[in-house]
């Protein structure tokens, strides 16, 4: 099954494909978009369901297999051959599936879903559907909430460290973004019912985490360094679950360092 997938492309260089987390968007790259177009061909995307990219004919996939085929299947259509691939959260473990199954030349993994307990999957699902709660209001109003203010920090504050550091035009695309993503609780829900990651990447790989993601919590990361023992394992310190935000340049170094890393 073929999927529609709209994208933010620029630079030029080795392909590099930007993968965001639930309820997210392409603008989640941003803050790093124009410092990794430097060295590549950056294609941030909407993943299906999400941003600006519709729920697949079929509806949306059910499980992370089916997922990553479908991914894997428009990158194919693209033309994109094993480009590199940076994901976060959702996007991370997509990331490290589409690495683990040969589709991707590196893989960088930022809080990556898939190394969790039962009970932090469920508390993760349980912040983000909160978060999605509170987006959930007539647009002026919304609007209104995402001007500079404590209840505007407040919104950001489960998800990024410096809250402030982001516009009221990006905060209010991002809650829209939250809002309006129809494959929100098919996602959540698959991911309640225990995903977990199992791959043996034969690629480049890091797994970066902030040690301030109140998401994903950090504690996640001994896990990950348990089942990927042959990859790099970075601490993003002062930063939340969207480091992209919080630390641009220590998130674009740490990217860019894996996809200069020789296979």
């Amino acid at each position: 099954m073929s999927i529609e997938v709209a994208y933010e492309r620029r630079g030029s260089g080795e392909p590099l494909l930007l993968i965001h987390g639930i309820g997210h968007h392409w603008r989640a790259w941003e803050p790093v978009l124009d410092r990794l177009a430097e060295a590549h061909d950056v294609i941030a995307i909407d993943l299906p369901g999400f941003g600006r990219s519709p729920v697949p004919d079929g509806g949306m996939p059910g499980d992370m297999a089916a997922s990553v085929a479908q991914l894997a299947q428009w990158l194919t259509a693209q033309g994109l051959h094993r480009p590199h691939v940076a994901g976060n959260s959702l996007g991370g473990a997509i990331a490290l599936e589409l690495a683990a199954a040969g589709h991707v030349a590196s893989a960088t993994a930022i809080s990556p879903a898939g190394f969790w307990t039962r009970w932090h999957a469920r508390y993760a699902v349980t912040v983000l559907t909160a978060i999605r709660w509170g987006t959930l209001l007539p647009r002026p109003l919304l609007r209104a909430n995402m001007r500079p203010s404590p209840t505007r920090a407040l919104a950001f504050a489960m998800l990024m460290t410096h809250p402030g550091r982001i516009g009221e035009e990006r905060a209010l695309s991002d809650a829209l973004a939250m809002r309006d993503g129809a494959g929100f609780r098919s996602v959540a829900r698959a991911a309640g019912k225990g995903y977990h990651f199992r791959g043996a990447p034969d690629v480049p790989v890091t797994v970066a985490w902030g040690d301030r993601d109140r998401i994903l919590l950090p504690r996640q990361a001994a896990i990950a360094r348990e089942r990927l023992p042959h990859a790099r394992h970075v601490t993003l310190p002062g930063c939340g679950h969207i480091p992209m935000s919080d630390a641009p340049d220590l998130l674009a170094e740490t990217i860019l360092t894996t996809t200069h890393t020789p296979a």
